[in-house]
């Protein structure tokens, strides 16, 4: 157990010159929670101003505040500081004991690409013997086991609490997504990353950062010491340049069309995967099947090299390793379903991993491409009719559909990406009801078709009305095929 005063030597401030010894059992930012001998932190955000929330934490046993402005109607010990989400991460970190020291953090930033190059890493790390936890937006994994799901990158007491747990079973690496959000709410202060690594920069989260240019400086503002000892840029994304200028840290880059320490020539992509030599240094080079398909799986795949190779792995066993990685939860996933369809899972939720998904799927697809998509609601607005023409234009039938409606009307969401739709001559239809557009798809499918779901990918929720409802599309799948008497 901690005292207020390790906590409040942790963020900067003085020695308090009394009530220092009262020990904190606890971090809390949840007023509603019962957290005795917790420490509570006052979080401004954009709807809610945890101020107004510290009675009640003190009433359900908040022995001290963290608050940005002194609170005298409260009598309990309170440290000010000027920024209570910077002062919740140092805590944390102290409160858990720096769990970071203790190993090697690799960092992946980018719209698209960091679950999927999460689990490469963590293949080819623990191929080579060594212990590696996962924290992204699938959950928190260590052994194969589901430690926590939650938010692409937690909040800091999670988030150091995840690390302790994985530190204390012996995890020697963590291969973990860093979010925009967590990078501009200030989720990682307290914590130094091994290795940081860009993936790409696409539309999306543009209902938080209201332009690219501040999604990018986000994005750019982890590429520093401050963060990172060292780094792996995507070279074929022309904002990498930009990031290599301003960083203060060796880096390897990878990439495709432009030159790279890591590369990739005589791409092959089938519907079982992906084969390409990956060149390294510009002196060896190494055979790779990958079992995962696309394009921008390859590039996930030189992404995890690049983290690998700066880690000191040997080329030839990052190669090896990469094979045996068979597949990411609703990442191109192809669902069983012993139909002479296929039916494709994918997270595909932004206009460039739609086009990705549906481009991939297209090289192979010997009958119809039927995408089944829609947009989530209390997001990025403009992203909505993009997507509606990305489907129309690389699709031979689009069943539009509800994603996540959460507190919007979903017919209005559904009237904005179709607006893009109608750009072009595809045929369509709107079924507002997720599982009936998916029984809809499945009973238009013949043999030679793929159906593309786009849009959940590995979640097993449908959020309307801001409530989450059940709503894993693996198993609507499978009772859809039963009730349609289609299944094996």
């Amino acid at each position: 157990m901690k005292t207020l005063n390790d906590l409040a030597v942790s963020m900067g401030l003085e020695a308090l010159p009394s009530a220092g010894d009262t020990p904190i059992a606890e971090l809390c930012m949840d007023s509603r929670k019962q957290e005795d001998h917790g420490l509570f932190f006052c979080i401004s955000g954009a709807h809610f101003d945890g101020h107004t929330f510290a009675p009640a934490a003190v009433q359900n046993g908040a022995a001290a505040l963290v608050t940005e402005r002194p609170l005298p109607e409260l009598a309990v010990p309170q440290l000010i500081v000027d920024n209570s989400r910077v002062a919740m991460s140092l805590a944390a970190a102290a409160f858990y004991d720096h769990p970071d020291r203790q190993m090697r953090l690799l960092g992946l930033t980018g719209t698209k690409g960091k679950t999927t190059t999460s689990y490469l890493i963590q293949g080819v790390l623990e191929q080579t013997g060594a212990s590696c936890g996962v924290i992204g937006t699938i959950g928190s994994y260590m052994g194969g086991r589901l430690l926590k799901s939650g938010l692409t990158t937690p909040d800091p007491i999670d988030l150091q609490k995840t690390l302790r747990l994985m530190a204390d079973e012996g995890a020697e690496y963590v291969s973990m997504e860093v979010s925009a959000h967590a990078i501009a709410m200030h989720r990682l202060e307290g914590m130094r990353f091994e290795t940081g690594c860009y993936t790409n920069l696409s539309q999306d989260h543009l209902d938080f950062f209201g332009t690219m240019e501040r999604y990018f400086d986000c994005k750019r503002s982890f590429f520093h010491s401050h963060f990172i000892r060292n780094a792996a840029l995507n070279a074929d994304d022309e904002r990498a340049a930009l990031i290599k200028k301003t960083m203060d840290v060796p880096c390897l880059t990878y990439g495709i069309c432009t030159p790279a320490d890591v590369t990739a020539t005589d791409i092959e992509i089938t519907e079982d995967g992906v084969s390409f030599v990956m060149h390294v240094l510009n002196t060896d080079q190494y055979p790779v099947r990958l079992k995962l398909t696309g394009m921008f799986n390859v590039y996930n795949a030189l992404a995890a090299a690049a983290v690998c190779l700066n880690q000191g792995i040997d080329p030839g066993q990052i190669a090896a390793a990469l094979e045996t990685v068979r597949s990411v939860p609703g990442r191109a996933e192809v669902l069983d379903t012993h139909t002479p369809y296929k039916v494709i899972l994918d997270y595909s939720h932004s206009p460039d991993a739609l086009e990705n998904i549906l481009t991939t799927v297209r090289e192979f697809t010997r009958g119809r491409l039927i995408a089944l998509f829609g947009c989530g609601g209390d997001r990025d607005h403009g992203k909505r009719p993009i997507m509606g023409e990305i489907g129309g234009r690389l699709s031979d039938y689009c069943v539009l559909t509800s994603d996540n409606p959460r507190t919007e009307d979903p017919y209005e969401i559904l009237a904005s990406v179709e607006k893009g739709l109608k750009r072009t001559q595809t045929p369509y239809t709107v079924i507002e009801n997720r599982r009936e557009a998916i029984r809809y798809a499945l009973s238009l499918a013949r043999e030679g078709d793929v159906i593309v779901l786009a849009g959940k990918g590995h979640e097993t929720y449908q959020e309307i009305n801001g409530v989450k409802k059940p709503f894993d599309e693996k198993v609507v799948v499978a009772e859809l095929l039963k009730e349609m008497g289609k299944d094996a």
